[in-house]
């Protein structure tokens, strides 16, 4: 009797639990991230449009030390989007798997890795921050960092370098695509002896992810491999969530920089497979190129608008991918271009969530808490006597208008469907400090020249 009491007891215990975590979980998910119906080409998060804005100091930011603070500040900024790579290359990071004998156990877990994790997702959607993960961190299956990586043949006990079809060394550039961890799915080499240990840290990843409203999947970094690995982990991640009942998006993220390269194919080609796109390689370019170029895969992908996100922003004076300026033109240009996202890299390549960086995300909030930006388009065809990177205007004409100078300059504004009197504005970028209003009576063409040189945007209403 005493038995059978306890048994009752404790399988009662075990179906409350079970039914507060699966609540625990609803509540998580109340907020979902999704396409924004309205336009397509932008995010909603809680039933809401949405506009990322984002920088931090590191990419697997799950991994890093005083991550409530660092996310307290993004958010204290107006930042709401965060990078996250599956990384652990960097000093101070564990790997995910367990360590016995002096080697990795690809069936057991480190627990300290998906603590960091579960803890990273649990603070960002308290925050409402929204993570893009990258599965595949590229850069950490080559060269030196593929020498101490737990898939290494010759780190773990699990299986041999023959058996697994993996090499030992990968000394060339990702851009080889040399290392056949990245073949081994059906359509591919097939290698199953592999293939079945990346299931199952892909299985622990959605363990925790797919608990979480506010995620958004990319399978690589900068890949040049067979455009069949990520439609494998896409499909196989939208199958895991289907079964969990809950909605994902995917992107690939190529490394080519011209997104008109034909390795883009297989994403902006593909809707299918991938929901939204991932264009952070274009912010290597620079000034009129850098939005030609996005301008054009805007038109492209036309019939089937997604969103373009920009996870990675590069420019720092002290990096190799360009100035403070360009980073810093770069984050202003995707948003004035239309693209659903604009996060800064982290240093040296880009500003992190530097002075600069937390100025300009404030900025860009104070200019778009004032129009309906997820109803406004691109529209330089509004400016005259514009020179090349001179301005840029987004807009919903007749109603508003903002322009965006990068350095100083004049150009004309057509707001001749403006039929009232109209408010202009003019922000000072790096200050975060709007100007005093000035009221104008109605006129078809407007000479917009700002208060000074440096970063400067205007509104009109």
């Amino acid at each position: 009797m005493v038995k059978r009491t306890i048994l009752l007891v404790m399988t009662f215990f075990m179906a409350a639990t079970a039914t507060y975590c699966f609540a625990a979980d609803k509540v998580r998910l109340k907020k979902q991230i999704d396409i924004y119906p309205k336009n397509p080409a932008y995010w909603r998060y809680g039933g809401k449009p949405v506009l990322l804005l984002g920088g931090s100091v590191d990419d697997n930011l799950f991994q890093i030390r005083e991550l409530r603070e660092h996310l307290d500040l993004l958010k204290s900024v107006g930042g709401n989007y965060v990078r996250n790579t599956m990384s652990s290359r960097d000093k101070g990071n564990v790997w995910p798997f367990r360590k016995v004998d002096g080697k990795y156990d690809l069936d057991q877990w480190n627990d300290e890795y998906w603590r960091r994790f579960e803890t990273f997702l649990e603070l960002t959607s308290e925050r409402d921050i929204i993570v893009q993960i990258e599965i595949w961190a590229t850069f950490d299956y080559y060269r030196d960092i593929w020498d101490r990586n737990p898939f290494n043949p010759k780190n773990n006990i699990n299986y041999a370098a023959q058996e697994s079809g993996l090499p030992l060394q990968v000394n060339s550039h990702p851009t080889r695509t040399e290392n056949n961890f990245f073949w081994s799915v059906p359509a591919e080499r097939n290698r199953k002896t592999v293939l079945k240990y990346q299931q199952r840290f892909m299985d622990k990843i959605l363990s925790y992810s797919l608990k979480f409203g506010n995620v958004l999947y990319c399978m690589d970094n900068e890949t040049s491999v067979t455009p069949e690995w990520g439609k494998y982990w896409s499909e196989y991640i939208k199958d895991k969530a289907k079964k969990a009942r809950v909605k994902v998006h995917a992107a690939e993220m190529w490394d080519k920089w011209d997104l008109a390269h034909p390795q883009h194919n297989a994403s902006f080609d593909h809707p299918e497979t991938y929901s939204f796109l991932d264009i952070s390689q274009n912010n290597h370019n620079k000034g009129q190129t850098h939005w030609d170029n996005a301008q054009r895969q805007r038109a492209r992908i036309a019939d089937k608008v997604r969103p373009l996100n920009n996870i990675k922003i590069y420019g720092a004076d002290k990096g190799r991918y360009g100035s403070d300026r360009d980073g810093i033109e770069r984050f202003w240009r995707n948003i004035f271009g239309g693209l659903a996202s604009s996060r800064f890299h982290r240093p040296d390549s880009g500003q992190g969530l530097n002075k600069n960086a937390q100025a300009n995300i404030r900025s860009m909030r104070l200019i778009t808490a004032d129009i309906d930006v997820f109803s406004c388009r691109p529209h330089n065809d509004l400016l005259s006597e514009r020179r090349p990177n001179e301005a840029y205007c987004l807009a919903n004409p007749g109603k508003e208008y903002a322009v965006y100078f990068p350095n100083g300059g004049e150009v004309i504004l057509d707001i001749s469907a403006m039929k009232k009197k109209t408010t202009i504005r003019w922000l000072d970028i790096m200050r975060s400090k709007w100007q005093k209003p000035q009221r104008i009576e109605p006129k078809n063409r407007l000479k917009l020249r700002p208060p000074s040189k440096g970063y400067w945007a205007v509104l009109i209403k």
